[in-house]
């Protein structure tokens, strides 16, 4: 998609002026008599999301009032200003005043114009903003590029997004930047990526692992792990037709490491990154992996199969134990895994686990700062004995169905030693609804925040 942003001057840009119950009273006495009679007459109220189009003597618009919420409320949207591009007619608009942040309320436009059109025109109309002063536009593109990259990619059909697909659109991103990339796959996974070919050897589409490197070898290593399950029936234990409804979006783990892969790289960040997405699609047929069957891990580690539907954890584990062999500063997975995170948060806000303390703190801290919501979870150790098998050195689901986004971040956990850090993400990867700068489908988690935490240690 063009950019949002108009960067060359535009003295004719139509003023966006914010507004707030509190405010409004002043706003109104300052507009010209005509239009605050036209305000008046609308029953105008500076209500978040309501707008009003003022216009001009000669039937122009004047300008855009658009209303967000009073400062301190505790239901402010910082992203706001993203409804404002399915509202407003083509045009170019420059923001009146500052809105609470005027770089997430710019964010936040970008992010909103956003519209999925493979199958179908999008009809939007072309509206543009002139970046507030003192924003970095270049940067809010690279953001928002990366987002629509990643919603692109959950948005599309399993039918068209399979692991071959995954595999193109992974290449792709790495060639653009120049990164050297190969993959494994089919039966080349069954001897040093045993649960990775496990879990995709029903399907007639061939899983595999792409890899691809990027930057200096001296510099700082961070390796990002994607989990691309291309659809999850659930296997064996299969789902009911439910649960499939959304599951062309269970490769959204490997989306957004794509989307946070494209900001480092196009920012230039001072690492030497590697992205890691086992691919897979978890179907049904004579070959699938069984309940209770064993499989060695890369790792070495026996895992006996408790459930076939907690495919994501398993090869996760395989391409973790890859990424942990190269000892990196810092290893970041994210994956849509668990039914219990979304129970516990919901989907607006993916937990994530660490054991480094200031890692945490940060990547905290910039979930805030970004818009981009976090939440902490612990590593309980107590819970480690229920991953514990009769058979095998762990199991990938404990029965009893307690703790199951903590148990899945345990289970992970023992295929990562050597790693300085390790961070894991448990998203959802969708907006059920839609929301200011977050249409309903494919959403983009957790990669703008870990993308600011790379930029203040890398940038």
């Amino acid at each position: 998609m063009p950019s949002v942003f108009e960067t060359a001057p535009n003295a004719t840009a139509i003023p966006i002026t914010f507004a707030t119950k509190s405010t409004w009273e002043a706003i109104t006495a300052g507009l010209p008599a005509p239009a605050r009679q036209f305000a008046q007459a609308n029953g105008f109220s500076a209500k978040p999301g309501k707008y009003l189009i003022l216009p001009a003597a000669d039937g122009q618009i004047a300008q855009v009032i658009f209303g967000i919420e009073d400062e301190g409320s505790k239901s402010r949207d910082l992203f706001r200003a993203g409804s404002l591009p399915g509202l407003l007619p083509a045009g170019i608009y420059r923001f009146a005043n500052a809105p609470h942040d005027a770089r997430l309320a710019a964010l936040a436009f970008a992010l909103g114009s956003y519209r999925f059109g493979r199958y179908r025109k999008a009809d939007a109309a072309d509206v543009r903003l002139v970046p507030p002063d003192g924003v970095d536009a270049a940067e809010l593109v690279r953001i928002s590029e990366a987002a629509f990259l990643a919603r692109d990619l959950i948005n599309t059909p399993s039918n068209d997004m399979g692991p071959a697909e995954l595999e193109a659109a992974a290449r792709d991103v790495a060639a653009r930047f120049g990164a050297s990339s190969v993959c494994v796959t089919g039966e080349e996974l069954a001897k040093n990526f045993p649960l990775i070919h496990a879990v995709g050897m029903a399907s007639s589409r061939a899983p595999r692992l792409i890899d691809f490197s990027w930057g200096d070898p001296a510099h700082p290593k961070v390796t990002l792990v994607g989990k691309g399950v291309c659809f999850d029936t659930g296997g064996l234990d299969l789902k009911p037709s439910s649960g499939m409804l959304l599951m062309k979006k269970d490769m959204g783990g490997a989306a957004n490491v794509l989307a946070l892969a494209q900001m480092v790289m196009d920012a230039k960040l001072k690492v030497r990154l590697r992205v890691l997405i086992p691919a897979v699609e978890n179907a049904v047929a004579g070959n699938a992996f069984r309940p209770m069957d064993v499989f060695k891990s890369r790792k070495g580690l026996t895992v006996e199969i408790g459930n076939t539907d907690a495919e994501g954890r398993l090869i996760l584990a395989d391409a973790l134990a890859l990424a942990d062999e190269e000892k990196p500063e810092l290893l970041v997975d994210l994956g849509t895994l668990t039914g219990a995170a979304r129970v516990a948060l919901g989907p607006d806000l993916p937990p994530f686990y660490t054991n480094d303390e200031t890692l945490a703190a940060d990547v905290a801290r910039l979930a805030r700062q970004e818009n981009d919501p976090l939440w902490r979870m612990p590593l309980w150790p107590p819970y480690d004995s229920w991953l514990d098998s009769k058979v095998a050195n762990i199991n990938n689901a404990p029965s009893g169905g307690f703790a199951g986004s903590i148990t899945c971040a345990l289970f992970l956990q023992r295929f990562v030693e050597a790693a300085k850090s390790w961070l894991h993400v448990d998203i959802y990867g969708w907006t059920p609804s839609a929301k200011p700068a977050r249409p309903e489908g494919g959403e983009c988690q957790a990669a703008r925040a870990i993308y600011q935490l790379l930029s203040e240690r890398y940038g």
